[in-house]
């Protein structure tokens, strides 16, 4: 049935149909496409054979259900059933419909598939740069892994992946009365670095300590890293169970619905651009320039837009623009602040990068992570327009007050929002591992909490699609040009 058309109703007593009712709601039966389960992987001991229904029942029912405090309902727990859709809405008039990709449901299951949890040895992990949310992360975690499961063996490593092979410094057991008040702290108490990514002396290290659970918390880098070591727990044959957690504050990690930080993000960079707006309206002439991170996607600048409404020009790295000309930038602001007296921008940091001149060293410069090194945008920008208005408008005032609360925002804990949402990651991730999973990526998706192949969120981007109403807000709220040059 083509759920397009005006629906009809039964036939009626003279047996003639008769006429549709639309003015009320009205119901139509539609056949979606095949649905295509993107299943986890499992340890080798959860597809091993199972054993007696005697030892199952003392070994691998899950420890909640003998809770003293907690007595969990029928419908506490996941069945193997569940499952949640990737794609939340689809088009029913498609003649081509695209197949469903569904992940199974996160949550706490009725049977373990890791035998006694009370043995295991997990090992935590950060890496990368900071984000507000890591210490709730960690905290979660070790809590997590002692109340609901009985684990004791709960161990933080320092300095990264490079900690696994550190010495016994680099080891530290954690227990639930020592991050008790982590989640109010900003960074990450367990330090963090970028690189040293060996995976033999990683593996070999894990092994030498005896660990069985792995949780990585990271951003794509971190992400691919995980992937190499399951893939290497796979090729020797272990049965150690690891899961990623993402991280990253610019929110750029494809498939979930957003990575923690994010949202805490948004609310410290508001901050700066009303700071940045301030500035702009107390000067004669006066421009506010406030860079945002987002080396690829432009989340955080789009978003601290549209909640402040201060602002007259977002740029982000989707989106190109250019400098001087008829519809270029600085043409756009001089008219902006002819109208207005002053104007803000803010400009993530990956806009704009194919603008600024490089050496061929610069070309080739990487950090740690193997990302190229970007130029500072912001007072490149700064100076280009002081430049220009020196140029073009010689005998008028004009300032620029340049913010970057970069590292600010990096540091800060994490708001309510994302404290609750780390929360449900770590647990997430307690309970994927728990029932036998592993390489996986616990986050949600359209909303429900859900199991994630690693590999694939390591290659899943979430870039910012300007042809959504999103971006379209956005140019609603600023009016500023596409910037498209003229063809003629």
């Amino acid at each position: 049935m083509d759920p397009t058309t005006a629906p009809t109703s039964a036939v009626g007593d003279n047996g003639a149909a008769p006429a549709a009712d639309a003015t009320g709601p009205t119901d139509t039966t539609v056949t979606l496409p095949p649905l295509t389960l993107r299943d986890v992987p499992r340890l080798p001991s959860a597809l091993a054979s199972s054993p007696s229904p005697a030892a199952a029942a003392a070994t691998t029912t899950n420890p909640i259900s003998r809770h003293p405090y907690f007595h969990p309902p029928p419908t506490f727990y996941i069945s193997a059933g569940d499952v949640s859709l990737r794609h939340a809405f689809f088009d029913l008039a498609s003649s081509s419909p695209s197949p469903l990709v569904a992940y199974r449901r996160a949550g706490p299951r009725r049977e373990l598939g890791v035998g006694d949890p009370a043995r295991a040895r997990a090992a935590l992990v950060t890496c990368g740069g900071l984000c507000p949310g890591l210490n709730t992360v960690l905290r979660e975690l070790v809590v997590g892994l002692h109340e609901l499961y009985g684990v004791r063996d709960v161990f933080g490593v320092a300095a990264g992946y490079r900690g696994f092979y550190g010495g016994d410094e680099d080891h530290v057991r954690l227990e639930p009365a020592a991050v008790d008040d982590w989640h109010k702290k900003g960074g990450t108490v367990l330090k963090t670095t970028r690189g040293g990514f060996d995976l033999s002396k990683i593996v070999d290290g894990i092994v030498a300590r005896g660990y069985t659970q792995i949780y990585a918390i990271g951003g794509d880098g971190t992400m691919r890293g995980a992937v190499a070591i399951f893939q290497e727990f796979k090729r020797r044959g272990l049965n150690i169970s690891i899961t990623g957690i993402p991280k990253t504050v610019d929110n750029d990690i494809g498939i979930i619905d957003r990575s923690f930080g994010f949202q805490t993000a948004v609310e410290i960079a508001q901050q700066a651009i009303d700071a940045a707006h301030v500035e702009a309206v107390s000067a004669v002439n006066g421009v506010g320039l406030v860079k945002l991170m987002g080396r690829s996607t432009g989340h955080i600048a789009l978003h601290a837009t549209l909640s402040s409404r201060d602002v007259d020009c977002c740029l982000i790295p989707e989106v190109d623009f250019y400098l001087e000309g008829k519809g270029g930038l600085f043409e756009f602001l001089y008219d902006r602040i002819k109208k207005k007296g002053h104007a803000v921008i803010v400009v993530a940091e990956g806009a704009g990068q194919e603008l600024i001149p490089r050496t061929d060293d610069q070309k080739r410069e990487q950090d740690e992570s193997g990302n190229i090194v970007f130029l500072d945008v912001g007072p490149f920008l700064k100076s280009e327009l002081g430049r220009w208005w020196k140029r073009e408008h010689p005998n008028e005032l004009f300032t620029v007050k340049y913010i970057d609360p970069t590292y600010m925002i990096r540091a800060v804990p994490a708001n309510a929002t994302d404290n609750l949402y780390c929360t449900l990651l770590a647990h997430s991730a307690i309970h994927g591992v728990m029932a036998g999973f592993t390489g996986f990526v616990p986050g949600p998706i359209n909303g429900t909490y859900s199991y994630i192949p690693l590999e694939d969120v390591a290659v899943a981007k979430n870039p910012v699609d300007v042809n959504d109403h999103k971006w379209a807000w956005v140019r609603s709220v600023t009016n500023q040009p596409d910037f498209l040059k003229s063809q003629a």
